[in-house]
């Protein structure tokens, strides 16, 4: 968490969310607007979209307080639908993403992923909202968000918006209200103009970015609590949590930097994007095989 205030940014060390019930009622308890970035899915990929009935994913989510099946995870490919799109469970000889595209009424495997997912210039692919197996997904962080909480927070009508389904951030802010964007600790990484000696699921490689990591905090205004001043020395710690520490704060910072103007509020002009997909925030690159439309 940081707060702005005349000074500038002062962000805190990084702590278990806790109770997601209370969650929104934390961080809306001064009044002031409140931007809160996940590191999960917002969104689904446009073709399995274009069979919902829904206008956009906020409604679908809003709809989804109600459909517990929705979430199960589907152990085989006989139990994959589109009204019950994760999978698999655990690991099945020969078992491919192409399949589960098959099984989901998609073309190719490549149609299980947004265009944010896809792969840029400088950023290897995100995995696919749906798939839930190995240590490349997110599939069972979109199930334990949208189900536990953002789908009953917005069946209850929590003042809550999601970017950018309903808007620029910046129009999103709001005392009282909480934007919701989703934020990518890889793509993060490399638009705060870092890079990692090695694998940051390693204390070394996080210990050796400490001083770049202080310098882009310092750019962007941002002061470290002391706590957080010495969980970055300390590479955020020997556990296995501290990859996890040092993405939150590159979301963080990623974050601030759009809110701040660092960062163009970019997402492109395609319906399907705006009203299903969704997109990063701050990324301003188009996939590889894809060039950038400005219109």
């Amino acid at each position: 968490m940081a707060r702005r205030d005349a000074r500038g940014w002062r962000a805190e060390a990084p702590r278990l969310v806790g109770d997601t019930a209370a969650l929104l009622p934390a961080l809306m308890a001064d009044g002031a607007p409140v931007a809160l970035g996940l590191d999960l899915p917002l969104g689904v990929p446009r073709g399995w979209a274009a069979r919902r009935d829904e206008q956009d994913f906020p409604a679908m989510l809003r709809g989804l307080a109600d459909d517990a099946g929705f979430f199960a995870v589907s152990a085989t490919l006989d139990g994959v639908s589109p009204a019950r799109p994760f999978y698999p469970a655990r690991g099945v000889k020969g078992m491919t993403r192409a399949a589960h595209a098959a099984a989901l009424g998609l073309a190719s495997a490549r149609d299980l992923s947004r265009l944010c997912d896809r792969a840029t210039a400088t950023r290897p692919a995100g995995a696919p909202v749906f798939w839930t197996l190995g240590a490349n997904q997110s599939g069972k962080a979109a199930i334990a968000a949208w189900r536990d909480w953002l789908a009953p927070s917005l069946a209850a009508e929590a003042p809550v918006s999601l970017w950018p389904f309903q808007g620029a951030l910046h129009g999103l802010l709001a005392p009282g209200r909480v934007a919701i964007a989703e934020v990518y600790p890889a793509e993060a990484l490399r638009q705060l103009g870092l890079r990692l000696s090695g694998s940051k699921r390693a204390q070394a490689p996080r210990i050796a970015l400490a001083e770049a990591l202080r310098d882009a905090m310092a750019r962007l205004g941002v002061a470290p609590s002391n706590d957080l001043g010495g969980m970055i020395a300390a590479g955020f710690g020997a556990d296995a949590a501290g990859e996890d520490r040092l993405d939150c704060v590159l979301g963080l910072l990623a974050l601030i930097a759009v809110l701040d103007g660092a960062r163009e509020d970019y997402v492109p002009a395609d319906p399907w994007i705006r009203r299903w997909e969704g997109w990063v925030l701050g990324q301003t690159d188009m996939p590889a095989d894809m060039p950038r439309d400005d219109a």
